[in-house]
């Protein structure tokens, strides 16, 4: 018996799953709300995915911020390294996030060359309401 309705996310889920493809050292994705909800993650992921939408969306503010304040423009990505790996968060539109997972063997120069268009038909891709009350 066949599912009566096809899910309405598999072109993003495919979007998120081709970045963890062609990017070696990619975990998982996650896309979230500017205001750190969860919007929709990969089961791969290997975190609890409401924590990375969280984390998105703090390293967001404070880059968003400090963009501001150096008259830079508005957000357009952040990359967090830690010891053991990287956390890079892209804009989607103004309302969304796109953040990856990687390890400390990810190439973050080639994530960068592949999510920037990714982000761009993820945007195309998702409608966010901005009449949240977060947005």
């Amino acid at each position: 018996m066949q599912s009566a309705d096809p899910d309405p996310y598999q072109a993003v889920r495919d979007e998120m799953a081709g970045l963890r493809h062609q990017v070696i050292g990619v975990r998982g994705c996650v896309i979230a709300g500017v205001d750190g909800l969860l919007i929709l993650n990969e089961p791969t992921i290997g975190v609890e995915p409401h924590d990375v939408a969280a984390l998105a969306a703090g390293a967001y503010g404070l880059s968003r911020t400090t963009g501001g304040v150096l008259g830079q423009g508005s957000f357009s990505e952040v990359t967090i390294r830690s010891q053991n790996g990287y956390l890079a968060v892209y804009a989607v539109g103004e309302l969304a996030l796109l953040a990856v997972i990687g390890d400390s063997g990810s190439n973050i120069a080639r994530l960068h060359l592949e999510a920037r268009p990714v982000t761009q038909r993820l945007a195309d891709m998702l409608t966010i309401d901005a009449s949240h009350p977060f947005g």
